[in-house]
């Protein structure tokens, strides 16, 4: 198998993955607090990461690799786990996952400002018309709508999609796998210091399920999918395999549609099917 072709199965494992991840956490917020969550999966994940780069005698990062890893830790580490655990408190994770077809916009838009590219006016044509058909949706949902699960969402795309596009370009130079390593362990003895702060008075009332979506979103949402995520985009490139995030809200709607038997209604569909392709044609026009 070639690299590319590697790369782009590695992308997709990663895709499936974070698929996941609303519907695991929209279960766990139920019964744990958003902010022991997110600081509790990024510590047991910082300490399997740095595991990993002890047991592979990983060099450190340079000072100049520093900045650019805190901004990961922030966007991915941080900001988009409590973002949407939070906005999980207001709204379904079916509801939710229509964002994340905003996702790919926000990487490439970042990419771009990163990157010093000049895309064309179509890139932005279709990006405004894809972030209007999610505020769209929004609005005619009318009372079972919520502003602040909303806003909760759209900020969790946009420091996501920070921390996607610096990840990505670090990962050229520091490794794929090594990026969210460095970044967990970077960001690992303020997470320690939080999950002890933030630890429920009890647990014994917690149940299975809980534990369970816990164990996901520490173990694959923050560690393992990026490492096929960033192997993907390192092996079979940032603009082709970043392509592949696309396929997410789809996974993510059957899921919660199967495991957490929430409705998924047309609306959904139909705006879900709609940002994709917004976004698939803006991506077109990125460069």
């Amino acid at each position: 198998m070639d690299r590319s072709a590697d790369g782009w199965i590695s992308g997709l494992i990663g895709v499936i993955i974070f698929s996941g991840s609303l519907p695991a956490t929209r279960v766990a917020v139920q019964q744990f607090d958003p902010v022991f969550l997110t600081v509790a999966r990024a510590a047991i994940a910082g300490i399997l990461g740095l595991g990993l780069l002890l047991a592979f005698r990983q060099k450190r990062p340079s000072r100049n690799d520093l900045a650019s890893l805190v901004i990961v830790a922030l966007g991915v580490v941080v900001g988009f786990p409590l973002l949407t655990a939070l906005a999980l408190q207001h709204v379904t994770s079916a509801h939710s996952i229509v964002f994340i077809g905003l996702l790919p916009l926000a990487t490439s838009i970042f990419g771009v400002v990163r990157g010093g590219e000049r895309p064309k006016p179509a890139f932005w044509a279709l990006s405004v018309l894809g972030s209007t058909l999610v505020a769209g949706f929004a609005l005619t949902q009318g009372l079972t709508a919520s502003p602040i699960g909303d806003g909760l969402m759209l900020t969790a795309i946009i420091v996501c999609g920070f921390g996607y596009a610096e990840g990505a370009r670090l990962s050229r130079t520091l490794g794929g796998w090594q990026v969210i390593s460095w970044a967990l362990v970077l960001s690992l003895p303020l997470m320690i210091v939080l999950t002890v702060a933030t630890w429920p008075p009890t647990l014994s009332q917690v149940e299975s399920p809980a534990w369970l979506s816990l164990a996901y979103v520490s173990l694959f949402s923050m560690l393992i999918g990026f490492v096929f995520w960033y192997r993907g985009l390192a092996q079979g490139g940032i603009a082709a395999v970043g392509q592949l995030q696309l396929l997410q809200p789809f996974f993510g709607l059957a899921l919660a549609a199967t495991l957490l038997h929430e409705p998924v209604t047309s609306a959904m569909l139909a705006v879900t099917v709609a940002v994709v392709l917004c976004v698939a044609g803006a991506r077109r026009f990125a460069r």
